[in-house]
């Protein structure tokens, strides 16, 4: 009887768990929820502390043009089915996140015509243009492409200590 128990217990176990996996995998992605933490590593950086350059922003403007703007719209502003790219929507749907959390959805989700088509040089490119076009400082050096090293950046849509 005790054997029959947990027979029935652990079917049922895993009858929840499938479902539980089938409706995660159904639910539409979504961008994380504004301070929701990203890594366990704290980010050593911020955006404001110029993490790209104006010729990997201008870079990212041609890729942007190429690939997004048909969707996000020519100043980033938004479209019918896509998001806007700037402003205080953007800046607080992101706030308190990383830069790698931004690559890796762009990376992993768009185009939304043909998902992961462009290069993560490319992607770093467009993630620096965005950066510039929401008035967020240049620097010396340019974005990384990696996850990892994007991660130690924190995305604040406000000056620390403003």
């Amino acid at each position: 009887m005790k054997t029959h128990l947990a027979i029935v217990a652990i079917a049922a176990y895993a009858a929840v768990a499938a479902f539980h996996s089938t409706l995660s995998a159904t639910q539409p992605q979504q961008p994380p929820a504004a301070g929701a933490q990203a890594s366990s590593a704290q980010p050593s950086k911020s955006v404001w502390d110029g993490v790209y350059t104006e010729e990997q922003a201008k870079r990212g403007g041609v890729v942007y043009r190429q690939w997004c703007a048909s969707c996000h719209g020519n100043e980033l502003e938004g479209g019918e089915m896509a998001p806007g790219l700037v402003g205080g929507g953007f800046t607080s749907n992101w706030n308190g996140l990383t830069l790698g959390d931004i690559f890796d959805r762009t990376r992993t989700t768009m185009p939304q015509d043909s998902p992961g088509a462009l290069s993560r040089e490319q992607v770093a490119d467009v993630t620096a243009f965005v950066l510039s076009m929401n008035k967020f400082p240049a620097g010396t050096n340019e974005l990384a492409n990696q996850s990892e090293m994007l991660k130690q950046i924190k995305f604040e849509a406000t000056k620390p200590g403003h």
